[in-house]
């Protein structure tokens, strides 16, 4: 198991990072905050004999003069403290961008980042990334990927100024790179991309965000298409669940549908748990995953992970309703009532036990102090 030290653990990608790196079973990285990065001899601390340092603090927006102060200062800072460090860490990793050097503030500050860094370790892995997406990206900062999906989850339609090819990277790809992760769970160092345009990007997404306003899930044919859909569900969350059903009713009884999907391959399920008894308490990083209790009662609870807050959602199977997991969220079901409780499952792939994206994680946790940016 690695002992990693990084900067940047509050941003986008450095949650992604640390989602990572708990689904692998690694200790919790030592977290180097900005203010840390004020004092040398603390940072030197902090990562003295780490085995894989990662910076990826940095700033993306902003007044040119500001974002290119903020990135050199930032690289300035760890070097200073790599300097003072009495057992070098084992690798240094810079998550630099494909825009460096490319005569803007932001990429003419990367490309200088990473210089100031390689200065005092020439073995830096300087690794430049491409454009990242993912589940819960700022919008109008960290990707055009997240401002569409605020939009289109906020019922507007994406506005295009500009039609240019992107090369997108799913933010966990870009994690399993910089961690070294071993294969055999749904990341691929290799940093697969999504080449498309950005008007292409937007009809995709409003597509997706049609076909998902009912609850129809979309077709999910490929990688990229399951990844997309979860990033867009990551903006609906919790807001827009529980989704309910319509209901078709005669003499016979009633009948609701509980999945419409367009394409791709699937899995139902269906389980019986006796009154007072929990099942789940863990997370997914790419599966689609779809509850729906159709007889007896159940707490639905569930919380983003490294996050604190529980979000609890009641459910009855006399109004079915359907619940759809969040990427990265763990989650639990708990019968809360006196007899048995129903419950169909649904999952976008079928199950494979050598590959599981299953990952223990319970949902109640003691408080924690958040993780500085």
């Amino acid at each position: 198991m690695l002992r990693l030290a990084l900067t940047g653990a509050g941003g986008f990608l450095g949650w992604h990072v640390r989602v990572l790196a708990l689904a692998l079973g690694w200790p919790a990285p030592v977290v180097v905050t900005r203010a840390d990065l004020a004092d040398p001899a603390l940072v030197a601390a902090r990562i003295d004999g780490a085995d894989r340092v990662l910076h990826l603090a940095g700033v993306n927006r902003g007044d040119p003069a500001e974002v290119a102060a903020g990135n050199v200062g930032l690289a300035s800072a760890l070097a200073r403290g790599l300097e003072r460090c009495a057992t070098p860490p084992g690798a240094v990793v810079y998550a630099n961008s494909i825009q460096a050097g490319n005569g803007s503030a932001y990429g003419d500050s990367k490309a200088a980042a990473a210089a100031t860094l390689a200065a005092v370790r020439p073995d830096l892995v300087d690794l430049r990334l491409p454009n990242l997406y993912g589940e819960h990206g700022r919008p109008g900062y960290h990707s055009v990927v997240a401002t569409f999906c605020r939009v289109l989850a906020d019922g507007g339609r994406p506005e295009v100024h500009q039609d240019r090819q992107l090369a997108l990277v799913h933010a966990t790809d870009a994690a399993a790179r910089l961690l070294d992760a071993p294969p055999g769970g749904p990341w691929d160092a290799a940093m697969p991309q999504l080449r498309i345009g950005v008007r292409a990007l937007a009809d995709r997404l409003a597509e997706i965000a049609g076909c998902y306003r009912t609850g129809e899930i979309p077709a999910l044919t490929d990688r990229h298409a399951v990844r997309l859909f979860n990033t867009y569900r990551s903006h609906c969350f919790p807001s827009h669940q529980p989704l309910p059903l319509p209901r078709r009713s005669d003499a016979r009884g009633d009948l609701v549908e509980v999945v419409r999907a367009h394409g791709g391959p699937g899995q139902t399920f269906c389980s019986s748990t006796h009154p007072g008894v929990t099942r789940g308490e863990h997370f997914h990083l790419a599966k689609v995953e779809r509850f729906c209790v159709v007889q007896g009662s159940a707490e639905i609870r569930l919380r983003r992970v490294l996050d604190d807050e529980v979000v609890r959602i009641r459910v009855d199977g006399r109004e079915p309703v359907v619940v759809d997991m969040p990427t990265m969220w763990a989650h639990d079901i708990t019968n809360t009532g006196s007899g048995a409780l129903v419950t169909l499952f649904w999952a976008n792939e079928v199950f494979d036990p050598a590959r599981p994206d299953t990952w223990a994680e319970p949902v109640e946790l003691r408080p924690r102090a958040p993780v500085p940016a």
